[in-house]
């Protein structure tokens, strides 16, 4: 049997969706926008004539951005960035994520109580900077990388995945046929927690590919600035020297160049997290839903 809407349903689903299509298109202009300017010409940009399309297409922008080194090299820099931290951060996350989910680990609330407790409270910025360039870090790209190899966060879903998943008749199955922790680890924890490891591993990667304060204060050679640091200064450049005010056509150049060439670097820049998440969203809602739950 069919069961029909009361008015008052209908006038909550109709403004639902309005007030979500509105959203969206909110949401969406910025993307839309970025994007058409990349393929237009400078000169259409700065006169403000574009706005859903490309207004003169070209690809002058990209061969801009793949031509200057900086940002090539940025670029690379980047990847490994995001490629080897987010494989420490998967290292220490599941090292951390496992033990605390074992109910017979002694002293298990007690340490859980420390992770908690950093989320709370650190040694602050300039504290940090000191026990970085003490160890040796200070401009090195594991600057980047050790500081942050553990973010209690993502631990605790973690844990609570692996809690509420793998079942305590596992663990002594597992024992029961010879098993150690390692080869229960190993064996059995990681191939059934692929959800998890994806969705941490996609937040990692987004931190990492998205890391611009860190690289700021830890890092003096430009050769490794990530792509969000290039990325910066192509954007501080976007400013007129008054000592150019004299040659208007040379400060219109300079201007369009500047432009086109930060449209088409975001980008780029960008291009990377949307080739990845189609991959991994298929467990984004699984592992999120379980993840989250508290154990």
């Amino acid at each position: 049997m069919k069961i029909g809407r009361s008015p008052g349903d209908r006038v909550f689903h109709s403004f639902n969706v309005v007030f979500l299509t509105f959203f969206f298109l909110i949401i969406l202009y910025p993307l839309v926008y970025i994007v058409s300017a990349s393929f237009s010409a400078p000169s259409a940009i700065i006169a403000g004539k574009v706005w859903f399309w490309p207004v003169q297409f070209t690809l002058d922008g990209y061969k801009a951005v793949f031509n200057n080194p900086q940002l090539t090299n940025g670029f690379r820099n980047s990847l490994f960035y995001m490629i080897a931290g987010t494989a420490v951060n998967l290292i220490f996350t599941v090292m951390a994520a496992y033990p605390l989910a074992r109910k017979n680990l002694i002293g298990r609330n007690w340490f859980m109580g420390l992770f908690v407790f950093t989320m709370i409270f650190n040694g602050g910025l300039i504290p940090t900077f000191l026990v970085i360039k003490d160890l040796g870090l200070y401009d090195s790209r594991w600057a980047l990388i050790l500081p942050v190899a553990l973010s209690v966060f993502n631990m605790i879903i973690m844990r609570t995945y692996l809690q509420n998943t793998l079942p305590a008749e596992l663990y002594e199955a597992a024992e029961m046929d010879g098993c150690n922790d390692f080869q229960f680890l190993f064996k059995i924890v990681l191939p059934l927690s692929g959800p998890i490891l994806a969705v941490v591993g996609l937040y990692y990667a987004v931190y990492h590919w998205n890391s611009y304060f860190n690289a700021l204060i830890y890092l003096r050679d430009q050769h490794l600035f990530p792509l969000q640091i290039v990325l910066r200064n192509i954007l501080i450049t976007n400013t007129v020297d008054p000592m150019m005010l004299k040659d208007f056509d040379a400060v219109m150049r300079k201007q369009g160049l500047v432009e086109v060439l930060k449209y088409s670097t975001i980008v780029v820049a960008s291009a990377p997290m949307f080739a990845i998440y189609p991959f991994v969203q298929r467990y984004f809602v699984k592992g999120m839903m379980i993840g989250s739950v508290k154990g």
